[in-house]
């Protein structure tokens, strides 16, 4: 009996509609067909108006809540009801109502954790318009509806652009657009912000408390700790389970539980603790408690001095290393899907051999361009890329550059297909025309530097998220390629998984691997050896972390839809309220030594 996970599409019967909040789950237990149990005695009611906010580690059952929560899966056990309609009940002899879900579901949104999962047409309005349109809206309201909701996650320009061909981040916009226009009393939002520019991520939380103050129910799920304090409530689950509840601040008060889920606390609270002062989740009670511990308060400078990056245009290798030539370089490379707008636009630089680099810029800035470019996937039409010293220009020698560069597309875990990890890890290898002993030796190896040594036998499908991520990785380095290229590696992963995977990162650049990746943290941004800056299809900035990321250039970067290290932020924050000058600090450790010695108390 019960939904089994099976998705809800068909009907028999109507049983009225059942008062009260927007959602309840009352003990609540899902099963897939493999056997995995994804939630497990779930009770949970979601006021009308209310603003949730869900948490978890990976694989915690986060998206699965989602779900049953939007209708679209049905649970073994237990009781749901939905927009005050009764559509699950295991005690009934029909435990599941189709005609309640049905009408509930005209009330219910859900924005999916990957856009290309609920992305139907090739035209953007026609996609925004294919959710009102199955709700019967006459044509004229969807039409102002299209219109509004493009405009309002700034996508006006793209209306009759084809969405398979936008970034990532520009399709969970066009994705959230048709969500709004359907306008639901219930909207579900999985990960919005995972794919996300920071002002897109801003705009998709003023987006969520407008929504709100007009009465609408939101529950969101994001990785993003500092996004958690926006909301009414905060549920965090493990292993299927409702482990914690209660106001944001209450629940990151418990600092023991919330290390061993692999979560942490926003920024401000775990500045806090560092500095040893009075715990909190409020950046302005923090901001008062360092400013009144530290030293006599000097006139605000505005300025802390820094390295200056390089203007646009120029050339400023990764490294210091000159007597190797550069693993990449690119040289006044353009390149355009179409004649009305260059994806890229004379863009030119070099990577040193066995250097980190992180390409950073707004939604639609040319970044995955970039790199399927630096991966010879394709050639500029104008300019020349050189991966070593082979140009990519022509097919044949793209070809060349076959198990030399790896690349680790947004979500690889869909790449996966094979039986058992070994298998799957072994498929690149096996290509290169390797030894079996040898595909059997640098899988090994590979599955040790991800951390998935004894899983060979395991099926790749069975492995937690995380885990399928570094299986797909693993399955790139063990064709051992000379340069890395990532795109938004970390996007989606919690915060020990993002944690897991720099670590892993940075050991493989200590193996000699050339490492490029793509990502929307800044923080991320702030630990390679290099950073370039994209804006509209040209080199904004480029230089080290410290270069780019300075005070001199705060407003470029927030004009480009960036901004700075939260580290960062923070000083310059404390320096314009009057604190003594704290430098250029990038990381969480920088930024409380600099504290420490302006007058922060030391533990």
């Amino acid at each position: 009996m019960g939904g089994g996970g099976q998705l809800l599409t068909d009907g028999c019967r109507a049983d009225g509609r059942a008062p009260g909040a927007a959602a309840r789950l009352e003990h609540v237990t899902l099963r897939y067909e493999s056997g995995t149990q994804a939630l497990e005695d779930v009770s949970l009611e979601v006021a009308q108006g209310e603003r949730l906010c869900v948490l978890g580690a990976n694989g915690s059952g986060k998206s699965t809540l989602a779900s049953v929560l939007c209708g679209l899966l049905a649970p073994d056990e237990g009781s749901v009801q939905l927009v005050g309609h009764h559509v699950f009940d295991a005690t009934r002899p029909q435990p599941i109502d189709f005609d309640a879900y049905r009408t509930a579901r005209r009330s219910l949104g859900l924005v999916f954790q990957n856009p290309d999962d609920q992305i139907v047409t090739t035209i953007v309005e026609e996609d925004v318009a294919f959710g009102p349109e199955n709700l019967g809206v006459p044509a004229e309201e969807i039409g102002r509806r299209v219109e509004r909701e493009l405009r309002r996650v700034a996508l006006s320009d793209y209306a009759k652009a084809d969405p398979t061909r936008l970034s990532g981040g520009q399709k969970q916009r066009v994705a959230i657009a048709g969500a709004l226009a359907m306008e639901p009393r219930l909207l579900v939002l999985d990960e919005p912000g995972a794919l996300l520019d920071v002002r897109g991520r801003q705009a998709i939380l003023r987006v969520m408390g407008r929504l709100q103050r007009a009465g609408t129910t939101i529950v969101h799920i994001t990785h993003f700790m500092d996004e958690a304090l926006e909301a009414d409530r905060v549920v965090v689950l493990e292993r299927g389970r409702v482990i914690l509840e209660g106001p944001p601040a209450e629940v990151f008060s418990h600092h023991d539980a919330i290390a061993s889920l692999g979560l942490e606390e926003p920024f401000s609270a775990r500045l806090a603790l560092r500095l040893s002062l009075p715990w909190t989740c409020d950046d302005s009670t923090l901001e008062r408690a360092i400013l009144d511990a530290a030293q006599p308060p000097q006139t605000p400078s505005g300025t802390s001095p820094a390295p200056v990056a390089k203007a646009a245009g120029t050339r400023n290798p990764a490294s210091s290393r000159h007597d190797t030539p550069p693993a990449l370089r690119v040289e006044h490379v353009s390149f355009a899907y179409d004649r009305r707008k260059n994806a890229l636009d004379d863009v030119s630089f070099e990577v040193a051999q066995g250097a980190s680099v992180a390409i950073v810029g707004q939604t639609g800035s040319g970044k995955s361009t970039l790199l399927r470019l630096l991966c010879a996937l394709e050639a500029p039409d104008r300019g020349r890329i050189y991966v070593g010293n082979v140009c990519t220009t022509r097919k044949r020698d793209r070809r060349r550059l076959h198990g030399s560069i790896g690349y680790v597309m947004q979500h690889p875990e869909r790449q996966l297909f094979a039986e058992t990890v070994l298998e799957d890890v072994s498929f690149g290898p096996q290509n290169l025309g390797l030894t079996p002993d040898e595909v059997r030796h640098r899988c090994h190896k590979a599955l040790d530097l991800v951390g998935l040594t004894g899983l060979d036998d395991a099926s790749p499908f069975e492995l937690s998220g995380g885990q399928q991520r570094l299986c797909a990785l693993a399955g790139i380095l063990a064709m051992e390629p000379r340069v890395l290229v990532l795109d938004e590696p970390t996007a989606g992963l919690d915060p020990r998984g993002r944690r897991g995977l720099r670590a892993i990162l940075e050991d493989v650049r200590r193996h000699g691997i050339t490492i490029v990746q793509v990502t929307h943290s800044m923080e991320d941004a702030a630990h390679a050896d290099h950073v370039i800056v994209l804006d509209q299809a040209r080199v904004l900035l480029e230089g080290t972390p410290a270069e780019v990321f300075s005070v001199a250039h705060e407003e470029l970067l927030t004009g480009a839809g960036l901004g700075l290290p939260l580290p960062l932020a923070w000083a310059l924050r404390l320096e314009r309220a009057g604190h003594p000058l704290l430098g250029a600090p990038l990381t969480l450790g920088e930024l409380v030594r600099a504290l420490k010695r302006g007058g922060a108390p030391c533990p």
